[in-house]
């Protein structure tokens, strides 16, 4: 039976504390595009997307009417470019970055994700040519997202690879220095990449996948910050347990859009990912909500262990109300669009060190930060290796999203818009590791890879 409180309850939600659907995705498989011919791939790719999403936006836009949830982003994922586009040259994979944005603009989606490569181990042919394509396709593109797996706890960490997106990222941020070098807020470095994650940039279509999937993600710092706040004054354990019975509210209502989604395009259903996904929005931030737990300013002493609480309530919450949660699941940390992260930053609580010692115990990494243009290609890989560092030890996915802002220093700002919001541009450490960085080869995976 329908409870009128459980009602009101989450009409409330969505009208004053920002609860949605952050993004439904739709994963493509492009195995059946494979062709010798690069134009030939490109048109079978571009036929393949705009057929197996052409009713996405529609439906989505049919289902927010009918249970007024808010739907803010339809994406697409799709195999990861450099395993079906083979033997391409650098200009091929330029090509086929081009007709992922062609078909997303067709399609009427908000982003496209899989431009990407899976390296952790070692580089194909394919994978060399598209990560070299990255900065060009990143700054011929808007909506075209890149991910590129550099580490796994089974097989260690690909340094070379490391070595190569420093150069990657350094280049994009010249090449889009115009725009707030916004190309490297479509570039993300993985350790553990999941192969179902909805959230942009690094959403690709795995290979144990289906032929198409649906995958949502939700959202809802807002009403979690807000559940905590009508709390009070209570011990821990007490408002762990509000956090989880406030995690399943908002998972379930991922799992109804799901279920209709599903029906409404005769698509398989995937996962549900549970993050507490931020905006610029004021109130719909993760940092409000460990303020709001009592630790000060995000970034103070305390912030580590609030987080580390948070993200294990959102996670054992969502599994209660979902028996297919997957992608990242848990907390994000996004500096530029989380409102409260942003003033952190800008008063100094927050710091990047910080943030890294944040990213060992929630469900993404370094994400969105804006550091000085000038920062040397060794620091960006020093960075890089760090976070993916922590991924790996902790068998978990770490991934870095660093935006050098060109011609910034740090005190400076770079705006985005929309749900990029705006970034402080963060100090980094002046001291160089290219020495470290140029030895190159694999760090060995760590002990407990041998779970067989």
């Amino acid at each position: 039976m329908l409870n009128t409180q459980d009602i009101l309850e989450t009409i409330n939600m969505i009208r004053e504390e920002n609860l949605d659907i952050r993004t439904v995705t739709m994963g493509i498989s492009l195995f059946d595009c494979v062709s010798e011919d690069p134009e030939r791939f490109c048109a079978k790719m571009y036929d393949k997307i705009t057929k197996s999403a052409e009713k996405l936006v529609s439906v989505c836009e049919e289902i927010e009417k009918t249970y007024g949830i808010p739907i803010i982003n339809k994406r697409v994922s799709v195999t990861p470019i450099s395993i079906v586009g083979g033997a391409m040259d650098r200009d091929g994979y330029v090509k086929a970055a081009l007709t992922m944005e062609k078909a997303a603009q067709a399609l009427g989606i908000n982003f496209i994700g899989g431009f990407g490569a899976l390296v952790q181990k070692g580089f194909s042919k394919g994978a060399s040519a598209l990560v070299s394509a990255i900065p060009q396709a990143m700054s011929e593109t808007e909506i075209v997202c890149s991910s590129v797996n550099v580490a796994s706890t089974k097989v260690g960490i690909n340094m070379d690879a490391v070595s190569l997106m420093g150069g990657v990222i350094k280049e994009t941020a010249r090449l889009t220095g115009d725009r707030g070098s916004i190309g490297c807020a479509k570039i993300v470095v993985f350790a553990n990449v999941p192969d179902d994650n909805p959230f942009m940039a690094g959403a690709f279509h795995g290979m144990g996948e289906p032929e198409t999937v649906i995958n949502v993600g939700v959202s809802g710092p807002g009403v979690v910050a807000n559940a905590v706040r009508r709390a009070g004054n209570c011990n821990l354990t007490q408002l762990a347990e509000t956090i989880k019975k406030t995690a399943f509210k908002i998972t379930r209502m991922g799992q109804l859009v799901a279920n209709e989604a599903c029906k409404r395009l005769g698509v398989p259903f995937g996962i549900v990912d549970l993050s507490l996904a931020p905006t610029p929005a004021v109130g719909d931030s993760v940092a409000y909500i460990l303020e709001e737990m009592g630790v000060g300013k995000t970034g103070g002493h305390g912030t580590t262990a609030a987080l580390a609480m948070l993200n294990d309530a959102v996670k054992k919450g969502g599994l209660m109300a979902s028996s297919h949660v997957g992608g990242l699941s848990g907390a994000f940390i996004p500096v530029s669009e989380d409102a409260g992260m942003i003033a952190a930053a800008e008063c100094g609580a927050l710091t990047l060190q910080k943030l890294e010692a944040m990213t060992a115990v929630c469900s993404v990494g370094l994400d969105m930060i804006a550091i000085p243009g000038d920062v040397s290609e060794s620091v960006i890989c020093g960075i890089i290796a760090d976070e993916i560092s922590i991924g790996v030890a902790n068998t978990k996915t770490t991934a870095v999203r660093v935006i050098p802002a060109y011609g910034k220093k740090a005190g400076d700002s770079v705006e985005f818009g929309g749900l990029l919001g705006k970034a402080p541009v963060m100090p980094v450490s002046p001291y160089d590791p290219s020495v470290f960085i140029s030895r190159g080869g694999q760090i060995p995976a760590p002990i407990h890879s041998l779970k067989n």
